[in-house]
C-alpha cells in the first residue's frame, strides 16, 4: 500500500488539493476557483466546507484511502467566532478587513511596538472588535482562523492553531507562549464583559492532531488512520513549495495579493511598514502582504485580455505612469495605510499601456518591499523565486527583473497546496 499525503490550500481566489507520495510526487491535483459572489456570502463558512469535502471527494477512491494524513493552509488573519461545538457564532472576517482600525490605539499602550498585532488587519484587532460587536455575556467563545476551523471539520477537536497563524494573534512564536500582556487583555475582557473566550491551543504546523472523526471517515471513504495535522498561512505553504531552503533566497506569491518572504538569519517585526517575521526551524521569514497584486489586474482585465496584452508590451520600455494599483483604499505593506488611496491615474488610451503602467506599479512595490526588509537588517537578497498565477506571466517577470536587479526563477512548485502537502508528510523541519 502506498502512503499518500494531502494538502489543501485556501488561498484569496480558491481552493487547491494536492496528493503527493512518500517521494513528493503529485499522484494527483484538483482545484476550485471561487465566484466573486461566493467571497462575500452570508454562509461563507458553509460554503468553505462544501468546498473542502468536495474536493475530498473529487480525489480518485483508490487515492483516497491511501491518504494518511492532511493538512490544511488558510488566507493569514481570516478570523471567526465559534461556540463549543465549532459552530460559527459570527460570519469571518477576512484577511485584508481593516474594521479593527479603530483599536490600534488601545492595542499601541499595551503590545511591544514590534508586535505584528499593531495593524488594521491583524487577527487580534478583529478579535477586539468581535468582543465588542459580537460576544453576549455568559457564553463561550472560541477564536478561530480560517485553516483552523477547516481542519477542525475534519478532527473534531475545538480550539486549536498552529505557530504561524497565530502570530498576528500576538502569540510569542521566539518563546512559543503566548505573553503576559495578551492573556492579561483576555482576562480583562472576560472580568468586564463576562465573555468566556477561548485562545486557541498553538502547535508547530505539521504536528498531528488527532486523528479524523468517525463520520467523516465514512462521509468522505477517508481511511479511519488519517491523520490530521496543524496547518499554515497560505503564503507560507507557498514558501515550502518553492524549493527555497538557504538564508538570502525569498519567494514572491504573485496571486490575487503580492506576497513576499525572505528567509533570514534575523527576524525583523516593523508594524509600522507591514513588516513581520514567521519563526522556521532555525531560521526566520521575514515579509509582508500587499493588497495590490492579480486582483487589480482582473477587476480591469479578462484573463484573456491580460495573455493578449502583456504579448503586446516591451518589457525593455519604460512607462511613465506612475501607479500604485489597488482595488480599493487601504493597504498593509509596503506601506501600512488602511486608508491609502489607490494612484491609478492618468488612463492612457491604450489598453496595452494601461496594463503596462499596472504591471510596472506592482513590480515596484514588490520592488520596494525587498528594499524595506534590507533597511531592517535581513540577510541579503540573493535569489527570488515566483510563485502563483503571476509566475506564468514571462512579460511581467522581465519587468520585476529590471526593478529588483537579483537572481530570479519560477517556484519548483507553484502550488501552496504543494507546500502544506509537505507538511502533512512531516520530516520537515519547522
Amino acid at each position: 500500500m502506498m502512503n499518500l499525503y494531502l494538502g489543501v490550500d485556501f488561498g484569496t481566489s480558491g481552493a487547491r488539493a494536492i496528493v503527493i507520495n512518500h517521494d513528493r510526487q503529485v499522484e494527483y491535483e484538483i482545484k476550485y476557483p471561487f465566484a466573486s459572489d461566493q467571497i462575500n456570502d452570508e454562509n461563507l463558512t458553509i460554503i468553505w466546507q462544501t468546498i473542502l469535502f468536495d474536493l475530498i471527494k473529487q480525489i480518485p477512491l483508490e487515492i483516497r484511502q491511501n491518504i494518511q494524513a492532511i493538512s490544511i493552509d488558510g488566507t493569514s488573519a481570516t478570523v471567526l467566532l465559534c461556540d463549543r461545538s465549532g459552530q460559527p457564532i459570527s460570519q469571518p472576517i477576512l484577511y485584508n478587513d481593516n474594521r479593527g482600525e479603530i483599536y490600534l490605539e488601545k492595542l499601541r499602550a499595551i503590545a511591544p511596538a514590534d508586535s505584528p498585532v499593531l495593524s488594521a488587519s491583524s487577527s487580534l484587532a478583529k478579535l477586539l472588535w468581535l468582543t465588542s460587536n459580537i460576544c453576549q455575556p455568559n457564553i463561550s467563545y472560541y477564536f478561530m482562523h480560517q485553516a483552523d476551523w477547516l481542519a477542525y471539520s475534519l478532527h473534531g477537536q475545538i480550539g486549536i492553531s498552529d505557530l504561524h497563524n497565530t502570530l498576528k494573534l500576538g502569540y510569542d512564536v521566539a518563546n512559543d507562549q503566548y505573553p503576559t500582556w495578551l492573556t492579561q487583555l483576555i482576562s480583562n475582557i472576560k472580568n468586564t464583559s463576562n465573555i468566556n473566550l477561548q485562545l486557541p491551543n498553538v502547535l508547530q504546523p505539521g504536528q498531528v492532531i488527532g486523528k479524523i472523526t468517525k463520520a467523516i471517515t465514512e462521509n468522505l471513504d477517508l481511511s479511519a488512520d488519517c491523520d490530521i495535522c496543524a496547518g499554515t498561512t497560505d503564503s507560507i505553504a507557498a514558501f515550502l513549495a518553492s524549493g527555497a531552503s538557504s538564508p538570502g533566497e525569498a519567494v514572491t506569491s504573485l496571486g490575487s495579493t503580492l506576497v513576499i518572504k525572505l528567509l533570514s538569519e534575523y527576524p525583523v517585526n516593523a508594524p509600522e511598514y507591514g513588516i513581520y517575521s514567521h519563526r522556521l526551524g532555525n531560521y526566520w521569514l521575514v515579509g509582508g502582504a500587499s493588497n495590490t497584486g492579480g486582483a487589480v489586474l482582473r477587476h480591469y482585465f479578462t484573463e484573456a485580455e491580460l495573455v493578449t496584452l502583456s504579448q503586446q508590451i516591451n518589457p525593455a520600455e519604460i512607462t511613465n505612469l506612475d501607479y500604485y494599483p489597488l482595488v480599493k483604499p487601504g493597504d498593509r505593506f509596503p506601506i501600512n495605510d488602511p486608508q491609502l488611496l489607490p494612484r491609478i491615474t492618468p488612463c492612457p488610451a491604450s489598453s496595452r499601456e494601461f496594463l503596462h503602467g499596472l504591471l510596472t506599479g506592482i513590480a515596484k512595490i514588490e520592488t520596494r518591499g525587498y528594499q524595506l526588509l534590507q533597511e531592517f537588517g535581513t540577510t541579503p537578497v540573493q535569489k527570488i523565486y515566483t510563485a502563483g498565477g503571476g509566475a506564468k506571466n514571462h512579460i511581467w517577470s522581465a519587468i520585476r527583473q529590471y526593478y529588483l536587479q537579483v537572481n530570479m526563477a519560477e517556484a519548483l512548485h507553484q502550488q501552496a497546496a504543494f507546500g502544506v502537502a509537505l507538511l502533512a508528510r512531516g520530516k520537515r523541519n519547522l
